[in-house]
């Protein structure tokens, strides 16, 4: 296996992971909010989201792919970033439950389109 594949299904590997943490701890935030204060449910989250961008500049690299070039990856970044804007909103102490299932509802939305405009190479891929 070449370096872009191996680089390539860590990338989707830590995609998965941090869509499911994502989730969990929305399902925690709902269910056992004093979940969300353990440890791990801290760490983790962030450890896997880091290598996932960094597994992401990797591919980019390696391919000589470059957002300002390439529209596809630059609407994966937009979207990146209003995933992680959504994500703030839904955890962050004294938001009102609307408020954060609305954010977290439009934080699916943003990864759900993330995902289809990898699989597609598209800007607007459904």
């Amino acid at each position: 296996m070449n370096t872009y594949a191996i680089v390539k299904h860590a990338h989707l590997g830590f995609a998965a992971l941090s869509i499911a943490l994502f989730v969990l701890r929305g399902a925690f935030l709902v269910t056992v909010p004093v979940a969300l204060g353990q440890r791990w449910l801290r760490v983790l989250p962030r450890v896997v989201d880091t290598l996932l961008l960094a597994s992401g500049v990797a591919l980019a690299v390696i391919a000589s792919i470059n957002p300002v070039t390439t529209p596809w990856l630059a609407a994966k970044l937009v979207a990146l970033v209003a995933y992680i804007g959504f994500g703030v909103v839904v955890f962050k102490p004294g938001r009102p439950p609307a408020v954060r299932a609305t954010s977290f509802a439009l934080a699916l939305i943003a990864v759900a389109y993330i995902v289809r405009v990898a699989i597609t190479k598209n800007v607007l891929p459904f």
